[in-house]
């Protein structure tokens, strides 16, 4: 059985619902994980999607903020939400997918904190925020062996890691989401599972590869300025059953988009 599994920050579920109603017609996959959804539970548009075949559907919304959600045509079971550095942001939902009897899959659906403009955690406590999340998070992978059976691990993780993954490497290496120190958390964290970039197992590192252009750029085609924000790691037990990969980049110019456009990864289970 194949299945497909798409990853996208939506900015504000309710907003627009209309493009991941789009997404669903055009490309029609098993599992849809949403971050940055921008409401309550009781707010979430369930049942617009359950009228789609997604039944299955597990969220942890915030007002106004953040918020992750994971819609499914697969089963899912055992749905958790952490908590991270204390302070009660909505950015992580995992749960356990099961198809046709087979081993579960645990998934898991981050929002990483975008870290402010400043790339200084004395100056800005939103870069400080995002280097102690993403310390807990790869001491949290180590300690629980996340990736040590089948999983994934998809979201907006406001990192792009490698040179290709930025417009302009040396532009952007004092720009947050590229900073060195940013990135060597990161990779601390992919290296804690450790976890294999779906992603860049089709596209080699030396091709560049975006999935988020800024709202400030008036035509962001033309300019192309683009980052790789947004990720599906893999544990290395479910690597070899990578089928296929693709970035909606035509996303970015549907009406009222999203600055991140959706990433559907493809696979064997």
């Amino acid at each position: 059985m194949t299945f497909k599994i798409a990853t996208w920050n939506i900015n504000s579920v309710r907003l627009r619902r209309g493009l991941v109603e789009k997404l669903i017609a055009q490309e029609s996959p098993d599992v849809i994980c949403l971050q940055e959804i921008k409401c309550r539970d009781a707010e979430f548009p369930g049942g617009a999607f359950r009228m789609l075949g997604y039944e299955q559907q597990a969220v942890s919304g915030q007002k106004g903020y953040h918020g992750v959600a994971i819609l499914s045509r697969i089963p899912l079971e055992n749905v958790n939400k952490r908590e991270f550095c204390g302070i009660g942001d909505a950015r992580h939902i995992s749960v356990s997918l099961r198809a046709n009897g087979k081993m579960p899959i645990d998934l898991h659906n981050f929002y990483i904190p975008a870290g402010g403009d400043i790339p200084d955690r004395e100056q800005n406590q939103k870069f400080g925020h995002k280097l102690d999340f993403l310390d807990e998070l790869a001491l949290w992978i180590e300690k629980d062996r996340l990736a040590h059976e089948r999983a994934i691990l998809v979201g907006d993780l406001n990192i792009a890691p490698f040179e290709h993954d930025v417009w302009s490497h040396k532009a952007l290496l004092k720009i947050v989401s590229h900073t060195p120190i940013e990135v060597e958390k990161l990779n601390r964290a992919l290296g804690s599972g450790p976890w294999h970039d779906a992603m860049r197992h089709f596209v080699p590192e030396s091709e560049k590869l975006y999935t988020w252009w800024s709202y400030r750029s008036p035509d962001w085609a033309a300019a192309d300025k683009g980052r790789r924000l947004d990720h599906v790691w893999v544990s290395k037990k479910l690597a070899p059953q990578l089928r296929g990969m693709k970035v909606l980049r035509d996303a970015r110019g549907w009406e009222q988009p999203s600055d991140h456009v959706p990433v559907i990864v493809e696979m064997e289970i």
